[in-house]
């Protein structure tokens, strides 16, 4: 199954687009003829001056049009999916329980360093608290029940998967690294000879360093699961031969040198017996089921929803 880190970057990178693209029209607003003070302001008090440029003036009114003109339809769109996925599971009878909600959550959670940085990510990233998160986790878990209701997976498709998948069900383990990039073997031996003296990596990084996504961080890439796929395999496994504390030498890849550290290692607890059956037969009935969207467009039908935004 995929690893669900993978996924929420995957939304991650969608959403920091959404947000790009909004700065974007925002500015393209900011560049417009100035904005005549509007005469209702003063008599209104929900209207309120909200942004002033120069002789500029944005009103809370302003703001409430761009947004609905450029990310109304789809919040609505949105709000209206989760209100017909909780109306159909109702009328089914269908429950989603608590236990099955954190389960879900402890699964979004890997690959992260604890509970509270998950959520602080999500709050950072996505603006999700976190009950929206688990209002959005439990809805998702609804619509997939109710998709693969007719569903019937058998015991042996269970076991036939599990064999054939054998590698997908061994403890993971987890490695902690730092990164130091450079472009000559001049200034890898420079970074060689600093931490030789002792000096901290990450301050070494943060000062020589190229990568732009790791050196404000100290080069940490967070925890990476080995054989992760985005890592070129070289560097993978010079760090699977690290020791927590290990720094690898200078490895030459595209043309720029890494220089590796571990910071610690975790191997995941084995899921139980049952728990992987659970988590098989889930997913066989989905590959089964008719697409999620199209099961979201039947819905919608069933219930009339219309839109008229």
């Amino acid at each position: 199954m995929r690893n669900m880190k993978i996924l929420w970057g995957v939304i991650t990178v969608l959403l920091i687009a959404v947000v790009i693209l909004s700065s974007v029209l925002f500015a393209d607003f900011f560049n417009q003829p100035n904005v005549e003070s509007n005469p209702q302001t003063d008599n209104n008090p929900s209207i309120q001056v909200v942004a002033t440029i120069g002789d500029k003036t944005i009103t809370s009114k302003d703001l409430e049009q761009q947004l609905m003109q450029k990310h109304g339809r789809e919040t609505l769109s949105q709000m209206v999916d989760h209100e017909v996925i909780r109306m159909e599971g109702k009328a089914r009878g269908t429950n989603v329980e608590e236990s099955e909600i954190q389960k879900e959550l402890k699964r979004m959670q890997q690959g992260y360093d604890s509970e509270a940085q998950f959520y602080d990510s999500m709050k950072e990233q996505l603006g999700m608290t976190e009950e929206a998160l688990k209002a959005d986790v439990k809805d998702k878990l609804m619509l997939e029940k109710i998709a693969t209701a007719a569903v019937n997976v058998s015991d042996e498709q269970i076991d036939a998967y599990i064999q054939a998948h054998a590698e997908e069900f061994k403890p993971k383990v987890q490695l902690r690294l730092q990164q130091i990039v450079v472009s000559s073997k001049t200034q890898a031996t420079k970074v060689t000879a600093d931490l030789g003296k002792g000096m901290d990596f990450a301050q070494v990084a943060k000062e020589r360093s190229l990568d732009d996504a790791t050196r404000d961080s100290g080069g940490d890439l967070g925890w990476i699961e080995e054989g992760d796929p985005f890592l070129d395999p070289s560097l993978m496994k010079a760090a699977g031969q690290l020791k927590a504390g290990d720094i690898t030498k200078p490895i030459e890849v595209s043309g720029h040198l890494y220089i590796l550290k571990l910071k610690d290692r975790k191997a995941e607890p084995a899921l139980n017996k049952e728990a992987i059956r659970d988590t098989v037969r889930k997913e066989l009935a989905l590959s089964e089921a008719p697409p999620l969207k199209e099961v979201m467009k039947t819905l919608r039908e069933k219930w009339k929803v219309a839109i008229t935004l």
